[in-house]
């Protein structure tokens, strides 16, 4: 079976959209820059600007669309992570007080 081959399985239960999407992800203590580089209905897949170890529990800002994506790291590898996400919130206006960072982070990386 070749790598590219259309008949390996899909192990994931939805299927992947190709993004390239500018980000910040946010925890506590914790602001740095990335890339979303697919999503699903559930789940997406970061590439952060340098490796660094992330928490379990992380808040990706999708800075175009000004969404907080709530999110689970599944899976790491050196400067990429995968997350599933667990709910996502509008960042204009007001949030509830556990997206006040993200909600920060948002308008310094320019989101109106």
């Amino acid at each position: 079976m070749s790598w590219f081959s259309s008949d390996r399985p899909e192990r994931r239960a939805e299927p992947r959209r190709g993004v390239n999407l500018a980000g910040v992800v946010v925890a506590s203590g914790l602001e740095i820059g990335c890339v979303i580089v697919d999503v699903s209905d559930t789940g997406m897949r970061v590439r952060l600007s340098r490796n660094l170890s992330l928490p379990e529990q992380v808040t990706v800002v999708e800075i175009g669309a000004g969404l907080a994506h709530e999110a689970r790291v599944i899976r790491r590898d050196g400067h990429e992570a995968g997350l599933k996400r667990a709910g996502q919130t509008r960042l204009g206006g007001l949030v509830p007080a556990r997206l006040t960072q993200a909600r920060e982070a948002w308008l310094r990386a320019g989101g109106r």
